[in-house]
């Protein structure tokens, strides 16, 4: 249970309880409304209300609602990189769903994290901070409270996070590093297909060259912008889409039989301890066993 504490200081002294969680806890407003409405403050251990007054060396301490998912639990293996009080990381397989959709209402990540909880007695609500496509493999982040899910957000919104992802693509590109910036739309709200349009989103993505294969190219991609479909777009419109994406011009099923892209790295700043952290995931082996045959080409 996610708890957040505060020693009342002679600078506050004098302040009222709701002074002092504005001033010192980074909620959101509609997090305190609900901390307030949950009577879930405390004033040296005892319950307290947001118009008392505090005095220095009083101690201020807030947790978390407790909340949960209700989605059906399936024995989906997971591989979990991280995991705290506060956040997981998973390397998620290609073929996955994030969450449940229409389409895909059970079988998906969500289904596996529930299954997860139930083996493990833990209780939080599944909140995704970063989706992936169902066939990219790689880094998902998954925040365990409304707080670290809102801090991450803002640090997307700054564009503070980094991502990395690996692609292997199709033709040889020339030079070792470039950049697209055109922005993306959707031309028919009735198809998935994303693409280059006037008035789309504007879209940043940066490329650099790993590995050049015979008629192939590894690159690693950092994204400025987080569009739906965006890597997939942009290297099709350079003239290299991703091998396999089926979508964008790259299928080719006798080397892989999904898009070759993967979330490779991810970077920001923890919300709870502050500090930058950093966490990567390898290659899958679709990925390997066809760079390894384009190499041998």
């Amino acid at each position: 249970m996610t708890q957040f504490r505060h020693v009342v200081t002679t600078e506050d002294d004098g302040l009222e309880v709701r002074e002092i969680m504005k001033k010192h806890f980074d909620f959101s407003s509609r997090l305190r409304n609900r901390i307030k409405r949950e009577k879930l403050t405390m004033k040296n251990g005892q319950p307290t209300e947001g118009w008392h007054k505090v005095e220095t060396g009083d101690e201020i301490s807030i947790t978390l609602p407790d909340e949960r998912s209700h989605f059906p639990a399936q024995p989906i293996p997971l591989d979990i990189i991280y995991e705290d009080d506060d956040l997981m990381i998973i390397n998620k397989q290609p073929g996955l769903v994030v969450h449940p959709t229409k389409g895909h209402p059970v079988g998906t990540v969500a289904n596996a994290l529930t299954y997860y909880m139930e083996q493990t007695g833990k209780i939080w609500k599944i909140r995704f901070v970063n989706r992936l496509d169902m066939d990219t493999s790689g880094l998902l982040l998954v925040a365990k409270n409304s707080y670290c899910q809102n801090h991450i957000t803002n640090q997307m919104r700054k564009n503070q996070i980094e991502k990395k992802y690996a692609a292997i693509v199709c033709g040889n590109i020339i030079g070792n590093t470039g950049k697209v910036a055109v922005p993306i739309g959707r031309p028919d709200p009735e198809d998935v297909r994303r693409g280059v349009m006037k008035d789309g989103a504007p879209s940043v993505t940066h490329y650099s060259v790993l590995e050049q294969l015979k008629d192939h190219t590894l690159v690693e991609l950092v994204l400025e912008t987080g569009r739906t479909h965006q890597i997939r777009v942009h290297m099709s419109y350079i003239g290299h889409p991703v091998l396999g994406d089926h979508l964008y011009g790259g299928e080719n099923v006798n080397l892989i039989e999904r898009q070759a892209l993967h979330a490779k790295s991810l970077s920001f700043i923890h919300p709870m301890t502050k500090e930058k952290v950093c966490f990567e995931a390898p290659l899958p082996e679709d990925m390997l066993s066809a760079i390894a045959r384009l190499s041998q080409q």
